[in-house]
Order: structure tokens, then sequence, then C-alpha cells
């Protein structure tokens, strides 16, 4: 029985250089969109941990017509890249097979994330709010509705809550729930 090698070679470099490239870019479509508005917490939502959870809501005034266009975007353009990158981790000559396993399965997680995101953003959109876009990342969920002039109220917040984790499995105190008037 070969004993294994702890030695570092170029495949994995390649492999953690391209990995860290993906954090990078998903990380940077995440700090992109959620920067350039000033975000305050808004007064009109009362904390009730019971029903609620940690979700945390908050509201930022800000122009949405292309809001939400542009958010999905640049969503699409930061996955379409780390799609890339794994493609090319799959595709490559010189990768291993356990390297090829693992870009696959982060592809097929990739996948079922947008297949979430969109899944809630139908179904916030059927439960009467105007626009919403949703970023998950496993652990995390930020999620951005477009309400009316008065801003989301407690009970709105918890639908919203209550559809995200129908189809997700997040920690509340990792749901944050953006009001975009």
């Amino acid at each position: 029985m070969k004993k294994p090698s702890f030695v570092i070679g170029k495949k994995q470099i390649v492999l953690a250089g391209m990995t860290l490239m993906l954090g990078i870019a998903v990380y940077a479509n995440y700090a992109v969109t959620s920067s350039g508005s000033e975000i305050k917490t808004t007064d009109k939502i009362e904390k009730h941990s019971a029903e609620y959870g940690e979700a945390e809501l908050v509201s930022a005034d800000k122009n949405t017509s292309d809001y939400f266009a542009q958010a999905r975007i640049d969503r699409m353009n930061a996955r379409d890249e780390a799609k890339e990158t794994l493609k090319t981790i799959i595709n490559g000559g010189d990768a291993t097979e356990e390297e090829k396993e693992v870009a696959a399965e982060e592809a097929a997680a990739m996948t079922g994330l947008m297949e979430s995101e969109n899944k809630i953003e139908s179904l916030v959109k059927a439960a009467g709010f105007t626009d919403c876009v949703c970023y998950l990342d496993g652990d995390n969920a930020n999620i951005v509705v477009k309400a009316g002039s008065e801003g989301l109220i407690a009970s709105e917040a918890a639908q919203i809550k209550d559809i995200l984790l129908s189809e997700v499995s997040v920690p509340t105190e990792n749901i944050r729930i953006f009001d975009v008037a």
C-alpha cells in the first residue's frame, strides 16, 4: 500500500488559485451589489425573536428603477465567471480525478443555489411584492424586496422569511431582508 504524499504540486496550486478566484468573484459580486447605498435600520419592525428569529430587516432609500435588473446581471456575471473557473478545472488535462470531483460538486451546489434563488424570487413576487432579488451562499441568505412607499411591516418580513425557509435551510441569524423603496 502506497503512503499518501503531502507534497504540494502544480495541480494543487492551480486548484487552490482557481478556488480562491471563485471565492473572490462571489464576494466581489456581493460587495458591489450591497454597496453604493446608504442602508439604515427601519423602525417599523418590532423585534420578536420568538416569531421572527434573528432575521434582520433594513431599508435603503435608493432609485430602484434599474436596481433589480442590474443586481440580477451582476449576480449572473459572477456566477458565469465561477462556472468558467470550475469548467476549466473539470476539463483541465492536469487535474486529478479528486480535483475534478470536487469541482463537479461545487458546480452542482452552485446550480442548486441558483435554482433556489429563482424559486424564492418567484414565490416572493407571487406573494404580492413588486420585485425581489435573492442571494444565497449556503450559510447566508440576503433578500432585497421592493415594497410600497410605507416599507415592509413585520408580517411581510415574516412572510418572506417563511418563503425562504420553505426552500432552503439557513440559520435565522444569517437571514437579512432589505427593503428598497
